[in-house]
């Protein structure tokens, strides 16, 4: 018997997230373990008068490849994901890693080489939805891999990815509408603005956001969702910050991250635990060691970590930031192979101040 709150989810994915409209080609790409999902999204965009293609990921390909492959093989985009990306009108993504680790033993330069080729598939994605010719939603379907991750049982994290997800109410599109609202008095406030400094432990920053565009985050790109976000100027960030949560990407945990900014770039960084993936991935390209994100999250729903960025980076009271590639929509330029989100919880005795006005304290918005 399937949950019926799997097609509560695919149902809100397809008509509030993604808004699949009759002829639309939708892309639903997904890992096997997510099948339950996969195949009542496929259902709900036949359903809303879409042309669904599922495409299956295997993790174990991945690894194969990065194991195995050659230079050339690594370069190779396939033309699949060329299409999903370049040609289908909606693009919808459900994760679902059994081992979030399996990559742990890969070459970091390997990993970086496939990013790289993976490069213009990112900006080719942010070029169409920033031109509003690709709609595009990212959710992820609980695993044994991400509960251990995030020290719960299984069960448990299955519960707290519905309850992230508004997925308990009667109507998930009308509550993350409410959310919606409340963020954009948030964006309302900002627009006008010119500089962000944000203080904590081991953090003074100061970011340009003069002339950029703040973009609400609803529930439309990912799902959960509950962040503000926009493009600070690529060279005027200045400062050091301490992040407080480790990022966890390539199947590796960066714990400690301390970074120093002069010019907008990266000029001293440093890891308690794998600094050398940290440095390698900073040298990935020019663009790597630049912001390409500053954002707020929201989401006050969301109160444990989990050590998976689609959660963590939208903790209510929290500040994120990443490094590399921007969204054209923000009023970044900032490009490169690698998006990098960085989590600092000011909940407890950070602040940031907005033109030198109060807008964030102790994790509470005061505008």
């Amino acid at each position: 018997m399937i949950d019926p709150r799997i097609d509560k989810w695919a149902r809100t994915l397809v008509t509030y997230s993604a808004e699949v409209r009759p002829g639309d080609v939708v892309s639903i790409d997904g890992d096997v373990s997510a099948r339950p999902l996969l195949t009542a999204i496929y259902r709900e965009a036949l359903g809303a008068g879409g042309l669904p293609v599922v495409t299956p990921r295997f993790s174990e390909v991945n690894l194969t490849l990065l194991e195995q492959g050659t230079d050339e093989q690594l370069a190779w985009v396939s033309p699949i994901e060329r299409w999903s990306r370049g040609e289908a009108d909606v693009y919808i993504r459900v994760m679902g890693e059994q081992n979030t680790k399996s990559l742990s033993g890969i070459d970091p330069k390997r990993q970086i080489a496939r990013k790289r080729s993976a490069q213009p598939l990112m900006k080719t994605m942010m070029d169409r939805e920033a031109a509003g010719e690709l709609r595009w939603t990212l959710t992820l379907f609980p695993t044994d891999g991400y509960a251990q991750d995030a020290e719960m049982s299984t069960p448990d994290f299955t519960r707290f990815v519905f309850d992230a997800c508004k997925l308990g109410a009667d109507d998930p599109a009308a509550a993350w509408r409410e959310l919606s609202g409340m963020q954009q008095r948030l964006i309302d406030w900002l627009s006008d603005k010119r500089e962000v400094r944000i203080r904590g432990l081991d953090t003074d920053l100061t970011l340009s956001i003069a002339g950029r565009t703040w973009v609400n985050c609803d529930g439309t790109k990912n799902f959960p969702d509950g962040e503000i976000f926009t493009g600070p100027v690529e060279d005027a960030t200045e400062g050091h910050i301490r992040f407080s949560y480790p990022v966890v990407t390539e199947g590796r945990e960066i714990d400690d991250v301390r970074l120093r900014f002069a010019g907008g770039k990266v000029v001293d960084a440093s890891a308690g635990r794998n600094e050398a993936f940290l440095l390698e991935t900073l040298d990935a390209d020019p663009g790597a060691r630049r912001l390409g994100e500053l954002a707020f999250g929201t989401n006050y729903g969301i109160t444990h970590f989990t050590k998976n960025i689609l959660f963590d980076e939208k903790i209510g009271g929290t500040v994120h930031m990443a490094l590399g590639a921007g969204y054209p929509e923000s009023g970044s330029v900032n490009e490169s192979a690698i998006h990098w989100d960085l989590i600092c919880d000011l909940r407890q005795g950070g602040s940031v101040e907005v033109d030198g006005e109060p807008f964030l304290r102790d994790g509470r918005y005061l505008v």
